[in-house]
């Protein structure tokens, strides 16, 4: 089982390159952003990263294809590969809903799969040849060139899938594998699992050699309680963007994640935190002690033949940031990345 931090970019750049170089003297795998307005911008973040790391991969997770043409994902992970010696890799999706709404974008009428899958054949062809020439629904090219060109023989691109089956079925065939963000419960992983595979074996690849992830919202500390409340003041933010059919598998009602998206929708994340019971937040998010966290994903993920952790650490800088919240006892993000390394990274191998 791998481990990488998922950072939201939103701290002082200063903070995030030292967080992102003490994951790497730790030896945790990957670092990845999301490649969004609402952050920080990821590609020059991990520009600046690369001299100051030797062996964690970076990219985003995810790259909106809604709002990033393809090809100039390709030329931004070729660039990032070769500043970092060939430490890139890409994550592809139809992007945050709610971004797409500031957008005016109704994501319904987007043909988000269509378009991913599109955009997975762009960004790989582009990667391993440097030209492309395609007449497609979405992206059309003729003879369009790059001198972008990637260090890796073979620069991982993947899918983040949340709703399925078709998504993890395309992650299984199309590419390197999936990011599945947001879920928690046996049920949700072996339901995604599966379709990889179904993919997999459609295109006569082991799905065992794919990279299976589990994107999650994550707080870890000795402070049981003020690391579950941390997670608890963030879990509505993203339970937003969950479908009802990913709901249901991770154990929730949808209805009764109506009134809080319907106060967070409003501006009134006040009111969506205090709606976000216990019982939500235990069920939708990764938080607690290093034995309480350990423990679920023994139970709860690796059974089901996820190999790789993602870790959207939550800490109280992060709350405050989004929230206005003051969560006193959280661990920082600092903190957090050594009890992954210490108390989780050695139990999984």
């Amino acid at each position: 089982m791998k481990f990488s931090y998922a950072m939201l970019p939103d701290y002082p750049i200063s903070e995030s390159l030292a967080s992102i170089k003490l994951a790497d003297e730790l030896g945790l795998y990957a670092v990845y952003a999301a490649d969004e307005p609402w952050h920080k911008d990821m590609w020059l973040l991990f520009a600046a990263a690369a001299a100051q790391t030797s062996r964690i991969r970076m990219g985003p997770s995810l790259s909106s294809v809604t709002l990033r043409e393809p090809s100039l994902i390709a030329q931004a992970a070729a660039t990032l590969d070769e500043m970092t010696g060939g430490r890139a890799e890409v994550v592809l999706g139809s992007g945050n809903f709610g971004v797409l709404a500031q957008y005016k974008i109704d994501w319904t009428t987007t043909k988000p799969l269509t378009r991913v899958k599109e955009a997975v054949e762009v960004v790989r062809t582009l990667l391993d040849e440097g030209a492309i020439t395609r007449d497609g629904e979405f992206y059309s090219y003729d003879g369009l060139f790059t001198f972008a060109r990637p260090v890796q023989q073979h620069l991982p691109v993947k899918i983040g899938a949340m709703r399925g089956p078709k998504s993890f079925q395309a992650a299984g065939e199309l590419s390197d594998g999936v990011h599945h963000a947001l879920s928690y419960s046996r049920a949700a992983y072996e339901y995604a699992v599966e379709h990889v595979r179904i993919g997999a074996e459609r295109a006569g690849k082991d799905w065992r050699s794919l990279d299976i992830g589990a994107w999650v919202v994550f707080a870890v500390g000795p402070d049981s309680a003020a690391a579950k409340e941390a997670a608890r003041s963030m879990v509505g933010l993203y339970a937003s963007a969950m479908p009802d059919e990913q709901l249901e598998r991770n154990g929730v009602n949808p209805a009764d994640m109506v009134p809080i998206v319907k106060a967070i929708a409003e501006g009134d994340l006040a009111r969506g935190i205090e709606l976000t019971s216990p019982e939500i937040t235990e069920k939708l998010s990764l938080a607690g002690t290093p034995d309480e966290v350990r423990a679920k994903i023994e139970r709860e993920i690796a059974p089901t033949g996820v190999n790789h952790m993602i870790c959207a650490i939550t800490d109280a800088g992060l709350v405050k940031s989004f929230t206005g919240r003051d969560v006193p006892g959280v661990a920082d993000v600092d903190s957090q990345l050594r009890l992954i390394h210490d108390e989780l990274m050695p139990a999984f191998g």
